[in-house]
C-alpha cells in the first residue's frame, strides 16, 4: 500500500495560501467570541495587602527590572494616564528565550492585546496571560518604543527635562539583568493607543489612557523583566510628559479550568501544552 503523501493537501498557490489563512482566521475569531463571556473572573481592585509582594514606583524617564515566579502576576498601573510604558521579559532559567512580538500577533490573530489574550515567547510557550486590562486594550506590540532620535528624548522638550528613552533604558536594564543589547528584541509597549490605518500607517488615538488604568499579566513562566516609563515617539506633546506609575508583584490565584487566557484559541492551548511539557 502507497503511504499517504502528508503534504497533499497543503496549499500551494497564492490564493490557496490566502483561503487557508482566512479559514484559519475565522475558526480562531469565532473560538475567542465563543469563550469571552464570563470566562474568567476579574482580578482584585484595589489589591489586598495581604496579595502584594512588592511595589515599585518607576519615576517618568527611568526603568526598573525584577525577577517573577511563575504563578505570580504582575500589574502595572497607570496613576496619572501616563503613556508609552515599555516591557521586554525573558526565561529566567534560558534568557535567549525571550518576549516575541510578531508571534504574539500571529498566533492570535489579533494586534489588539487585551484581557484573554497571551504574551507568546520565539519558543512558541506562553510567557504572560492578560488577566484584567482596564485600559480596555489600548496597548501596542507593533512600533516598539523611543530612542536617542526620538525627539522627545531631546532634554530641551518642555516638561521632560530628563533626556532619556526606552531603548537606552531597556538595554540598562537588560545588563543589570546579566543580559546585553543582543538579549533585547522589540518590546510590548502599554498604555500606548495605536491603530492603523487603511494604509498602514501609524495613528496615535488621543485621550484614551484614563489614570487609574491599570493592566495585570500573571507569569506562566520563571522571567526576568524589564519595565521602561518613557513617553512614546508618536505621542502627542500634551501625553508625553513623564510622570511616574506603579508596578506591583502579587499572589494572583491558579487558573481555573474555564480560565479564558488557556481556551480563547487553539494556539493558546498548544502554549499552554509547550508550557506543560516544558515544566514536565
Amino acid at each position: 500500500m502507497t503511504p499517504r503523501d502528508p503534504y497533499a493537501d497543503l496549499p500551494t498557490t497564492p490564493d490557496d495560501f490566502r483561503r487557508r489563512y482566512d479559514e484559519l482566521k475565522r475558526s480562531a475569531e469565532a473560538k475567542r467570541a465563543r469563550a469571552k463571556p464570563g470566562a474568567m473572573p476579574g482580578n482584585p481592585v484595589p489589591l489586598p495587602d495581604g496579595l502584594v509582594i512588592h511595589e515599585e514606583v518607576i519615576p517618568g524617564g527611568w526603568y526598573w527590572t525584577a525577577r517573577i515566579e511563575r504563578g505570580q502576576s504582575l500589574r502595572l498601573v497607570s496613576d496619572h494616564g501616563t503613556s508609552g510604558v515599555a516591557l521586554m521579559f525573558w526565561n529566567a532559567a534560558e534568557p535567549t528565550e525571550r518576549y516575541n512580538a510578531a508571534d504574539t500577533i500571529k498566533l492570535q490573530w489579533n494586534a489588539v492585546l487585551t484581557k484573554g489574550c497571551v504574551l507568546f515567547s520565539d519558543m512558541g510557550r506562553v510567557m504572560f496571560s492578560i488577566t484584567d486590562d482596564t485600559a480596555e486594550g489600548w496597548h501596542d506590540t507593533l512600533t516598539g518604543g523611543s530612542s536617542p532620535a526620538s525627539p522627545l528624548a531631546d532634554p530641551t522638550t518642555p516638561g521632560n527635562p530628563i533626556a532619556r528613552n526606552t531603548r537606552d533604558n531597556l538595554r540598562l536594564g537588560a545588563a543589570k539583568l546579566g543580559l546585553s543589547r543582543r538579549d533585547l528584541a522589540p518590546a510590548l509597549g502599554f498604555f500606548t493607543p495605536i491603530r492603523t490605518d487603511d494604509k498602514g500607517g501609524f495613528l496615535w488615538q488621543k485621550g484614551k489612557i484614563q489614570p487609574g488604568a491599570h493592566v495585570d499579566l500573571r507569569a506562566e513562566m520563571d522571567m526576568l523583566i524589564a519595565v521602561s516609563n518613557c513617553p512614546h515617539p508618536l505621542a502627542p506633546k500634551e501625553e508625553s510628559i513623564p510622570k511616574p506609575i506603579r508596578a506591583l508583584l502579587w499572589r494572583s490565584p491558579p487558573p481555573t479550568v474555564d480560565d479564558l487566557c488557556r481556551i480563547a484559541s487553539d494556539e493558546a492551548i498548544r502554549g499552554f501544552e509547550n508550557n506543560a511539557a516544558y515544566y514536565r
